[in-house]
Parts: structure tokens; sequence; C-alpha cells
């Protein structure tokens, strides 16, 4: 067996999930279908946690606030909207995406025939990465909010460093991973045919936009999500075309890979 094939599967370790066809070749339909579809439910998931995050920590005041209008805010009880983004909304919003990730891997593997070992390993380190940067991310929005939820010290200065330090982080260096992962994906997905040529285009224009794009705007984070909410329902829609049971005719129109007896 060559570098990057799929191994062959032999008759008796078949589970019984695995639906036999005429021509002896097999396909793990019912795990294909729930793989899918945890895909698109992580994904859906870690962009409505993402979009809220990003709304709730847009409430801090911003770094043209008067001292007076920074204190009178983390004095008052809007400050546990940052709290609940940076201690909850964001690391959840992470953890989503690093389980999105993993399953779209393992489901993007039953269409392909000969795996890029480049690019998914790309794929996997931009996603971790940009994990890893949104946690960072996370605690810089949060500091001055925990600050003055367990202490009546409240220093204006470092209340705007602080939140700005983790917008920098989501902004340039998040972003950054973001457009190598959707770069990546379009890619691996495009060599399989899973996703339409129209959504390959956009792919590369949404990681290049990604990659190249310097602004603070808060309407820069929502391309990501929107891309990755576009992505799972085409996921979705896939999917629902994989038969649960099915002649080869069928199993072969869904464009799933076969995993056969080797002769």
């Amino acid at each position: 067996m060559s570098a990057g094939e799929r191994p062959v599967i032999p008759a008796s370790d078949r589970p019984q999930a695995i639906t036999a066809t005429p021509d002896g070749l097999v396909v793990h339909l019912a795990a294909l279908r729930k793989s899918a579809m945890l895909t698109a439910a992580l994904g859906l998931l870690h962009s409505a946690f993402f979009v809220a995050a990003i709304y709730m920590v847009g409430k801090a005041p911003g770094p043209s606030a008067t001292d007076a209008e920074i204190v009178e805010y983390y004095s008052g009880n809007e400050r546990r909207w940052i709290l609940a983004a940076g201690l909850y909304l964001l690391p959840f919003a992470g953890i989503a995406f690093i389980w999105f990730t993993v399953a779209l891997r393992a489901w993007s593997k039953g269409y392909i025939r000969r795996e890029n070992a480049l690019l998914s390993n790309v794929q996997l380190v931009a996603g971790v990465i940009y994990t890893a940067v949104l946690f960072v991310a996370a605690a810089s929005s949060s500091v001055s909010a925990s600050v003055a939820e367990f202490s009546d010290h409240i220093d204006p200065m470092l209340a705007r460093q602080f939140p700005q330090f983790g917008s920098a982080l989501i902004f340039v260096f998040a972003m950054r991973m973001a457009a190598m992962f959707v770069l990546t994906t379009t890619n691996i997905m495009k060599s399989t045919k899973i996703i339409p040529k129209w959504f390959s285009i956009l792919g590369y224009f949404v990681a290049l936009f990604l990659l190249l794009s310097w602004s603070v705007n808060r309407a820069l984070v929502l391309v990501l999500p929107i891309w990755i909410t576009i992505f799972c329902i085409l996921v979705i829609l896939r999917a629902r075309r994989i038969p649960k049971t099915g002649s080869l005719v069928e199993i072969e129109a869904a464009g799933i890979v076969y995993v056969g007896d080797e002769e």
C-alpha cells in the first residue's frame, strides 16, 4: 500500500454498519452521515459562540473613552458582559473549533482517495494556532473585568491596553491563521468535489482577504463565521445525499470513496 492511500478493511473486521455492495466494495454509510452532521453542528456552534463573544466584547469602552467612562463601566454590572465573553463564549468557541476541525478531517477522509499530507497538516496546525490565539485574546479582553470583579481598583490605562491587545490578537494573528485554514480546507474539499465550484472560488477570495486585510473594524471577524456557516450548510446538503443503503450506482452518485477487499 503506497503512502497516502486508505487502508483496506478485511471482511472479518467490518462492523455491521458497513453496507456491502454487489461488487464487494463497502462503505460505512451510517458513520459517514453522522460524521457530516457532527461536523456541521460543531462549525455552526463555533460561529454562534464567536459572533456572540465579539458582540459582548464590543460593549466595552474603546481607547478614546475617558477615564471616568471606563471606571463607570467596570464599576457597574456591564463588566459582566466582558467576563461572560472572555471566560465562557470565546473559550468555548475555540473548543468547538477544535472539534469542528477534527470532525471535518475525519469526515472528509471518506471522500479522499489520496490525501495531500502537506495541506492536511497545515490545516490542522492552522486550526490549533487559531484556537490558541482565541484563548489568549479571551484572557486579555477579560483582565480588566476580572480585576474589577474581585477588587475595587480599576486602572483606566490598563483597562484600555488589555482589550486592545486582545483585539490585535484576533484582528491580526487569529485572522491570518483563519486564512490558512480556509485556504487549505478549500483545496482539500475542491479536490474531492465535495463543495461546488463557486464556493471554492469564494474560499480563495475569503482566504486572500483575511490574509491581507488590516482593519480594526469588527466586521472583519465576521467573515470567517459567515464562511463556516455557508460551508456547514453545504455539508448538511451533502450528507442528505448519502444513502442509508443502496446500490453501487447510488453510492457512487454521492461521491463516496469505497474500501474494498484487497485482491
